[in-house]
């Protein structure tokens, strides 16, 4: 493993620029050693200097290295440098109480705590990460580090999403004492570790664990609803279980996909986080509204009438209170509305392009995702009504729907605004009301499904819209 590192350390065109221009004592630490052992791909360093403070050794190194410098926390002396390809950056400290040794032995868990002289290639290990490293272990350092800082609790949760290492049974012991603390941390803290842990491919053996100490349901109320939904004549598993599978089929589906739709799940769009991430929690609460809409008929049918709105409606409650960004929510509470969406279109008695081009238009930079979650919920709910054939049509379908947003999106040119609000109003002789809203939704829909293309389609439309409305009522 020390060759590894010296190989890692040695072709890093910054690392090397840093021991040329300067002759402080540098350490690269942590996440940045634990990634050169398993040869995965990092663009940020974590550096320790010992010689001189923080601040000043970065100020010197951003003018040296022409990077931005970010004063990331001024009290415990952590700064950032930006490279100039914004890609690659540089987060720099002093150890705590000038000692390396306390410093590594503060951290959370044992492959986290390694560090290495870059000058020398010396490995400071005093909580015998290398060995956790290569028996794919995850060992906490000290139990009060949890006290500490409870999010380190979640963080272990992480690395285990990420990297598929088995959490030891004397951590599991540790954190146990500690869970109640789990939501001490600010919940954007908490929030940046979920999303990290969604993103990691082995997400649902993470939950799983959490699971087993009653952890997800401190962080996440409705666990203890989905679990008390029993499986039926659609569904094999519970509903809790069924959540879980579906994230796992998310997981699946996005590694057997080509290059196109696997850019698309690994892009970072919004939040710094990569659309897998959002996708795959929003497989996680994509139920979240069937326990309030539970009925069970006569003939021992079960029946959820729209608990994907009333989902939308909880989730976004939910992700406000957590503090979840606008863009995080929209995407999320969008995805859990329109599960079902993908496949009721590809239903239809006769499948043409006209029905395919109103769903990507109506979901356009969605459109992907919601086809990705429609599948893994299908193949998630595999209860005795549910036969083989009735599967592979349902995912043949979508694999059409699929195919057909990706060689047309493009090409998709925004809709033209043909009558606004005030528009409207002057053509009805109406005030401002929820019935104005309801025409412009509707003369939208008619729009997306391609009924109306003209400005005098629009008039005529809003027109037999009103008397249609008016005799009904």
């Amino acid at each position: 493993m020390n060759t590894t590192i010296q190989k890692r350390i040695k072709s890093d065109k910054i690392l090397n620029l840093i021991t040329q221009k300067t002759d402080n004592q540098i350490f690269i630490v942590g996440g940045t050693v634990r990634d050169y052992i398993l040869n995965v791909e990092t663009h940020d360093r974590d550096l320790i200097v010992t010689d001189e403070e923080a601040e000043s050794f970065s100020l010197k190194l951003s003018k040296i290295l022409n990077a931005t410098f970010v004063p990331l926390d001024v009290e415990n002396k952590i700064y950032r440098l930006v490279m100039p390809d914004k890609i690659n950056y540089l987060d720099i400290t002093n150890p705590i109480e000038n000692s390396l040794q306390k410093d590594l032995l503060r951290r959370d868990i044992s492959i986290n705590a390694i560090a290495v002289n870059i000058r020398n290639y010396e490995i400071i290990d005093y909580a015998n990460g290398l060995f956790d490293i290569e028996k794919r272990i995850i060992n906490s350092i000290d139990e009060h580090n949890f006290y500490d800082d409870p999010l380190r609790i979640l963080r272990v949760f992480r690395f285990k999403a990420i990297y598929g290492f088995e959490i030891s049974q004397k951590t599991y012991s540790e954190i146990k004492k500690y869970i109640n603390l789990i939501n001490n941390p600010s919940v954007e803290r908490i929030n940046y570790e979920l999303l990290k842990l969604f993103a990691g491919k082995y997400t649902v053996e993470a939950l799983k664990d959490m699971d087993k100490i009653n952890l997800l349901e401190k962080i996440f109320p409705f666990v203890f609803e989905l679990k008390k939904v029993p499986p039926n004549s659609h569904h094999h598993l519970n509903l809790f279980e069924h959540s879980l599978e579906t994230v796992n089929q998310v997981q699946i589906l996005y590694e057997k996909s080509d290059k196109n739709i696997k850019e698309h799940l690994e892009t970072i769009s919004f939040g710094g986080h990569p659309n897998l991430a959002y996708l795959k929690l929003s497989a996680f609460m994509h139920d979240i509204g069937k326990y309030s809409t539970w009925t069970i008929e006569e003939g021992g049918r079960h029946r959820f009438i729209k608990h994907d709105d009333v989902g939308s409606k909880l989730a976004k409650n939910l992700l406000k209170q957590m503090h979840f960004s606008n863009k995080q929510t929209e995407y999320i509470s969008l995805m859990i509305k329109n599960h079902i969406y993908p496949s009721s279109v590809m239903s239809a008695p006769e499948i043409t392009d006209k029905i395919m081009m109103r769903y990507l238009r109506k979901m356009q930079d969605y459109s992907i995702d919601c086809i990705i979650l429609a599948m893994a919920d299908r193949l998630s709910a595999r209860g005795p009504d549910i036969t083989d054939k009735i599967v592979q049509n349902n995912i043949e379908n979508l694999n059409k729907l699929l195919r057909f947003c990706i060689e047309n999106y493009q090409s998709l040119k925004p809709l033209p605004k043909l009558l606004d609000g005030n528009d409207v109003i002057k053509i009805l002789n109406i005030k401002p009301s929820p019935k104005l809203g309801e025409i412009i939704d509707a003369l939208h829909e008619a729009q997306i499904s391609g009924d109306i293309a003209t400005v005098e389609d629009a008039i005529n439309f809003v027109i037999n819209y009103k008397n249609t409305s008016n005799n009904q009522t």
